[in-house]
C-alpha cells in the first residue's frame, strides 16, 4: 500500500514540474500583437470653437419714478406684455413736512393777496366808470388782480403736488403713475404695494420698479479663450444650443468681439454677442444657458485619417502602413502633411493615396 502512494506522490510531482516548465516557456516566447486597421476615407471636415454663455434681451430697460413714495397699487406682473406709456404702478406721495407747510403758507398769503387785489380792482373800475382815474391806473389795477389771481392758481397746484404729486389740471401727465417707456415683456417686478421707492438724483439710481425687455431682439453673450479669438470676426455665422431646448438649434450671426480680455478662472476670455433668430413658434426666456459653435475654418471632400492613426515627432506627422499581413502584421512608418481637424478626423494634403490601410489600436 506504501508503495502505491509513493507512486502517485512522484506523479504528482512530476505533474507539477511538467506544467510549470510548459507555462514558463510559454511566458517566454514574444507575444504577437495584432492591431485594428483603418482606411483614409473622403469627407467634409469642419474646424469650430465651442464658446458658452446665455440668452439674454439686447436692452433690459430699468423702469423707475419720477418721485419719491410708497407704492399705492402694482397693476402688471412678470411675465406679462407691456406697451408704451401703459401703467405699470401707481406711488403715494408722502411730502415732507417742511415743504408741505411751506407750500401751505404761500397758499394762505396768495388767498389774503388775492382777495386785496380783486378789492382794489372792484373800487377801481366803480371809478373808471364814473371817470374819476385815468386809464393808466385803472389798467395797473387790472394787471395786478390777473398776477394774483395766477399765484393762488400756482400756489394752489404748488399744495396739490407737493401731497398728492399731481394736480387736477395735469392729471394725465401725471409722476405718480409708473408707465413702461417701451412695448416688451416685463421680466421683473421687484416692489410691491407698501414698498418706499425713491427718484435718481446725484447720490443714487433709485428705486426699480419694473425691468421691460423686447423679447423679439435677443443676443447671445458668452466668452471665448484668447487662443481662438484671433480667427473669429464680426459678421461670422454662429450656431446657438440652448441647454433648456435641446431639440433645437438656433442661427446667429456674431456683431461683437470685446477689444479687452477678463480674467476667469485663470485664463483670459473675450466677450463676444451675436444676434439671435429666433422662430415665432419658440418662446426663449432670459437668462437660458447656451453655447455658440463657431465655424473656424472649412474643407469639403478631403481625404481624412482619424487622429487615433497618428505620430507626432517634432514637426513631422507619421502613419503606419501596412505592408504585409502574413503571418503576422508588418508595418512601415510613412511621413504625412496634415490640415485642419475637427478633433476626430484630420485632413490629409500629403503622403496618402488613399487606398492604404493605416494601423489603428491594438486589438485586446
Amino acid at each position: 500500500m506504501k508503495k502505491y502512494f509513493k507512486i502517485f506522490g512522484l506523479v504528482v510531482v512530476a505533474a507539477i514540474f511538467l506544467y510549470t516548465f510548459v507555462f514558463l516557456y510559454q511566458k517566454s516566447q514574444p507575444k504577437v500583437i495584432v492591431y485594428s486597421l483603418l482606411t483614409p476615407s473622403v469627407s467634409d471636415l469642419e474646424k469650430s470653437t465651442v464658446a458658452t454663455g446665455k440668452v439674454e434681451p439686447r436692452d433690459e430697460i430699468l423702469i423707475k419714478p419720477q418721485i419719491s413714495g410708497i407704492i399705492d397699487e402694482v397693476y402688471k406682473e412678470a411675465g406679462q406684455s407691456v406697451h408704451k406709456n401703459e401703467v405699470i404702478a401707481k406711488v403715494k406721495v408722502i411730502p415732507e413736512l417742511g415743504t408741505l407747510n411751506s407750500a401751505e403758507n404761500r397758499l394762505r398769503l396768495a388767498k389774503v393777496n388775492g382777495a386785496q387785489a380783486e378789492t382794489d380792482f372792484s373800487r377801481n373800475q366803480k371809478l373808471f366808470d364814473d371817470q374819476l382815474i385815468s386809464r393808466e391806473e385803472y389798467e395797473k389795477s387790472q394787471v395786478a388782480v390777473e398776477q394774483a389771481r395766477l399765484e393762488l392758481q400756482t400756489a394752489t397746484d404748488n399744495l396739490e403736488i407737493v401731497k398728492e404729486g399731481i394736480t387736477k389740471n395735469s392729471a394725465s401727465f401725471s409722476s405718480t403713475l409708473i408707465r413702461s417707456t417701451i412695448d416688451g415683456l416685463i421680466l421683473d417686478v421687484p416692489v410691491k404695494a407698501g414698498n418706499s421707492v425713491i427718484m435718481s438724483n446725484t447720490f443714487n439710481d433709485g428705486t426699480t420698479i419694473a425691468t421691460v425687455a423686447n423679447m423679439n431682439d435677443l443676443i447671445f453673450r458668452g466668452n471665448i479663450d484668447e487662443t481662438e479669438v484671433g480667427r473669429i470676426h464680426e459678421g461670422m455665422p454662429v450656431k446657438l444650443t440652448i441647454g433648456a431646448l435641446q431639440n433645437f438649434s438656433f442661427e446667429a450671426n456674431l456683431e461683437y468681439i470685446s477689444p479687452k480680455a477678463v480674467e476667469l478662472n485663470g485664463a483670459n476670455q473675450f466677450e463676444i454677442k451675436a444676434a439671435v433668430k429666433v422662430p415665432d413658434s419658440v418662446t426663449i426666456r432670459s437668462g437660458y444657458s447656451a453655447n455658440a459653435e463657431i465655424v473656424l475654418a472649412r474643407e469639403h471632400q478631403v481625404l481624412t485619417v482619424p487622429e487615433s492613426t497618428l505620430e507626432f515627432s517634432g514637426d513631422s506627422t507619421f502613419v503606419y502602413v501596412l505592408t504585409d499581413s502574413v503571418p503576422t502584421q508588418q508595418f512601415k512608418r510613412q511621413r504625412i502633411q496634415v490640415g485642419i481637424s475637427d478633433g476626430i478626423k484630420i485632413a490629409v494634403k500629403e503622403g496618402l493615396t488613399g487606398i492604404e490601410q493605416l494601423r489603428g489600436l491594438e486589438k485586446k
